[in-house]
């Protein structure tokens, strides 16, 4: 019940009206919620949580966290929406009771935790695999886009970015020397100045920007130098000079045309099949029966770099819950993960079949393209292997199940949790938001479970046959 959320010293113990329960039906899922929390380790939330201070006693960390997970699992991620739904809505009013938190409070909650939140998909797996629903020997990995806070229009170059950042310290400047003459001076230190304290927050968000772009220039630079010095070593080896236009010189300096967002400065531009966006890509690697193991965000537009990182995490997920080693097996993704390095890292544990081209032109290649028999010639290049790997009967049907495994999690997510939009900012805070959209998406997945065997089991006890 909404009560045992109480902290023992609030003020009052409140008790739900009796009727309440006749308001909620016996499956909604708030129950699955609240159970869930009550059964879930928040010794890190309770923590930092507010205790023998003066002031009002602190909501409890399991009312909030049950509040979140129950809003975002209808979608609702406006925190002064979830304040007026806890006001009129018998779901909501089940968790709080009758003392309803500020949006302030929820929303604080909310960025104060966002690192807390991939133990909370944790537990929430550890539940799933105790319902049996994690069922290992294939994986599908998958990516998608996913905006940030803020919007393509806050985008500034580079030369943009230096000359606001230099504007507002001459502003402080400025403001210094004035006030340096007044006499309210000297109770002012070396705080900015009351006039542009509003400036201190962009300003620092312009400073990480700068530091973006330089980081990445010379990141860019760095793999320049790295090419060229593969080509010399190439023509040297050979004795042989390579044809072609030879590659520019790397130069560390920052293009004064490049963009960067001082809204969101983690974020980046990212292409979808509706145009571009300013926001993340979002990683999940998932079970045939859409249960999630990993999830992850990004700033990296490019899926390459993440097959490594996501199903290793996978596995690390699947130990930590079931207490013992763990086989992933097999490892199914699309095009936008295939390089010959990952290629590289398939195991005993993990066979990978990415595919090579398109998703599109990958099923269509798989469908008309004959089985190949006989040996693997050995002159065969990495990718021609996957090619004749994937064109297998049991490559085929196992590339078939990507698509019904991972793409309609993302829908599920999107459509009827809201995850299409990150709340928060920040590649941290954006990434705990993800956790969370990946735990009440488990949670959903064995909600429906719960219901369905319910289900089964009243309808066996129904068609009993009565001994007398």
């Amino acid at each position: 019940m909404a009560h045992f959320f109480r902290k023992p010293d609030r003020r009052q113990q409140f008790l739900l009206p009796v009727d309440m329960m006749d308001w909620l039906a016996e499956d909604d899922i708030v129950h699955l919620v609240v159970d869930a929390v009550e059964l879930m380790d928040l010794s890190g939330f309770e923590a930092t949580s507010k205790m023998g201070r003066a002031g009002q006693p602190p909501f409890a960390p399991a009312m909030l966290l049950a509040l979140l997970i129950y809003a975002y699992s209808h979608g609702v991620r406006s925190s002064r929406a979830v304040e007026r739904l806890c006001r009129r809505d018998a779901g909501y009013r089940f968790i709080v009771g009758h003392e309803v938190p500020d949006h302030t409070v929820i929303a604080r909650f909310r960025q104060k935790h966002a690192g807390r939140m991939k133990s909370v998909f944790l537990q929430v797996l550890e539940l799933c695999r105790e319902a049996g629903l994690i069922r290992l020997g294939l994986v599908a990995l998958d990516g998608t886009k996913v905006k940030a806070n803020a919007s393509l229009d806050a985008n500034r170059t580079a030369g943009t970015i230096e000359a606001q950042i230099a504007r507002i310290l001459a502003e402080a400047a400025t403001t210094d020397a004035r006030e340096d003459c007044e006499a309210e001076a000297e109770s002012r230190g070396s705080t900015m100045p009351e006039g542009l304290s509003r400036h201190g927050a962009r300003l620092a968000r312009l400073k990480i920007c700068q530091d973006k772009l330089n980081a990445k220039a010379r990141a860019d630079a760095a793999r320049q130098q790295e090419k060229i010095a593969a080509r010399e070593g190439e023509e040297k080896a050979t004795g042989k000079r390579r044809r072609g236009r030879k590659p520019r010189k790397p130069d560390p300096k920052v293009d004064p045309d490049t963009v960067a967002n001082p809204t969101d400065p983690d974020s980046g531009i990212m292409k979808t099949r509706r145009g571009w966006v300013q926001g993340y890509n979002a990683q999940a690697v998932v079970t045939p029966r859409q249960i999630i193991l990993a999830a992850d965000v990004t700033s990296e537009a490019n899926d390459v770099n993440q097959l490594t990182v996501m199903l290793d995490q996978a596995q690390v997920n699947v130990e930590a819950v079931t207490g013992e080693s763990a086989v992933l097996g097999a490892a199914v993704a699309d095009a936008g993960y295939w390089s010959q390095a990952n290629a590289a890292r398939e195991s005993e544990e993990c066979e990978l079949f990415i595919a090579i081209r398109k998703d599109r032109d990958q099923r269509a290649a798989l469908r008309d393209a004959p089985s190949p028999r006989g040996r693997i010639p050995e002159t065969m290049t990495p990718r021609e292997r996957m090619e004749r790997k994937l064109r297998t009967k049991r490559g085929q049907a196992i590339y078939r199940q990507r698509g019904a495994a991972v793409e309609p999690v993302f829908g599920q997510m999107k459509d009827r949790q809201g995850a299409d939009r990150f709340s928060m900012r920040g590649l941290e805070r954006c990434r705990g938001e993800w956790q969370l959209d990946a735990a009440v998406h488990n949670l959903r997945k064995l909600h429906r479970e719960s219901a369905k065997n319910t289900k089964n089991y009243r309808e066996i006890e129904e068609n009993r046959p009565i001994i007398a």
